[in-house]
């Protein structure tokens, strides 16, 4: 009967690599999906207003992106959210609360925060109507901008 780690007669296994070609690649592709679900969730488009004081902020499980770009020839607000543009409003409050259910708290909220990215460009009532629209599912939203230009 042979074992699988080499030749019996040296007495020393051999280094199978084989099998850590297989767990490195699974990783390869487990840290490319995530990578890109990230980079799903920014819009490079958008230019963000700038705030001198602005802190950067640390990036966390429970933060959700809505980002709200200006269509200068169609003046409206086009909003992403989650890879998909939503012209509904109310449903993609509804989506918004369906992500607040999946985050409690313990004491009846929810954990989730929105991260309002909104365009330089886009005036103040469309960006006022998205965090409304953010509002409907959670408490915490914060509004992106940059600390220079």
């Amino acid at each position: 009967m042979g074992g699988g780690g080499g030749s019996m007669e040296s007495g020393e296994p051999e280094f199978q690599v084989a099998p850590m070609i297989d767990v490195l690649l699974v990783l390869l592709i487990f840290f490319m999906s995530i990578t890109t679900a990230q980079i799903e969730a920014l819009d490079t488009s958008i230019k963000l207003p700038v705030a001198p004081d602005a802190k950067e902020r640390k990036p966390d499980k429970n933060q959700r992106t809505v980002n709200v770009r200006w269509n200068r020839n169609e003046q409206k607000a086009l909003m992403t959210y989650g890879g998909k543009e939503w012209e509904d409003r109310e449903a993609l409050a509804e989506e918004l609360k369906k992500a607040a259910d999946t985050l409690p708290d313990g004491k009846g909220g929810s954990r989730l925060e929105v991260l309002v990215r909104a365009d330089r460009a886009t005036p103040a009532k469309e960006v006022q109507a998205a965090i409304a629209v953010v509002a409907q599912s959670t408490a915490a939203v914060a509004y992106a901008t940059n600390n220079r230009d």
